[in-house]
């Protein structure tokens, strides 16, 4: 396995495997000139998905290639339109460009929201490299392969009043209602994860799917994309500091592997 870390914006590790997992929300950092426009509560980076790298452990080991960022969704959100549309019409979410957290605290100090011109430039800065990685390598895993999985990382509060009533299930797929990969494969690791037990699970729910699952996931070209947007309390405390659970992620990583794999043999399969 080769390694590729551009230091500046994301990190790929490229695999043997035709799997590409993508964690656009991993990052952490915000650059200084950014973080000097901001308030205290975007140094906490609430929501981040925090520690997926860890618990995605098996993947490298797997033959996985892995697309990282280093940046916050604070500084641009990656797996949002570059136009900045609404990818749920009618809902609340946070924007390519977020203003303020999942639970409404505001970003940025009174008088110092980025105007269409810093948007632009953390668009071609930040959220442009890693796209641009990520297609490049679904390029060359789809010339060697033939058929690629992109399966897109994701985790979330089990509570977030703003995007959702009640606890949310705690496997959560999206395959854009099935038009992002094989027919019925988010409703099978659905069912997967059901008869596993501990755990509950929805296809194409609350999260169908975010900008890169329906951008990339594109079956008929041979590329299919599943979102996973796993609830957090399965393998970490979702108050500060935010630690990793050992316990509950040793629990709920076996599950995962096999999910990515069953979800990579049907994609092969199709």
């Amino acid at each position: 396995m080769t390694a590729s870390n551009p230091p500046a914006v994301f990190s790929l590790q490229q695999g043997s495997l035709p799997l590409l997992i993508s964690i656009p929300h991993l990052g952490t950092q915000i650059p200084a000139d950014i973080a000097a426009t901001m308030t205290p509560a975007a140094q906490r980076t609430d929501d981040c998905d925090w520690h997926l790298d860890r618990l995605y452990g098996f993947a490298q080991r797997l033959g996985a290639s892995i697309l990282t960022p280093r940046y916050a969704r604070y500084v641009i959100d990656l797996n949002r339109p570059p136009d900045g549309a609404n990818l749920y019409p009618g809902q609340d979410t946070t924007g390519l460009l977020p203003v303020d957290t999942f639970d409404k605290e505001p970003l940025y100090r009174d008088g110092h929201l980025p105007d269409d011109a810093e948007i632009a430039r953390r668009r071609d800065a930040y959220w442009k490299p890693y796209h641009d990685a990520l297609a490049g390598e679904l390029a060359a895993l789809q010339a060697r392969h033939g058929k690629v999985l992109l399966w897109e990382a994701h985790s979330i509060r089990s509570r977030v009043p703003r995007f959702f009533e009640g606890r949310l299930p705690d496997f959560n797929f999206g395959t854009s209602n099935g038009a992002s990969a094989v027919p019925g494969l988010g409703e099978e690791l659905a069912a997967l994860v059901e008869r596993h037990g501990g755990y509950t699970a929805v296809a194409n729910g609350r999260f169908k799917g975010g900008y890169i699952t329906r951008q990339y996931g594109q079956p008929a070209q041979g590329v299919h994309a599943v979102q996973l947007e796993l609830s957090q309390i399965t393998y970490m405390q979702e108050q500060m500091p935010y630690a990793y659970d050992e316990t509950l992620a040793a629990q709920v990583g076996p599950l995962l592997e096999a999910l990515v794999s069953t979800a990579l043999e049907r994609v092969q399969a199709a």
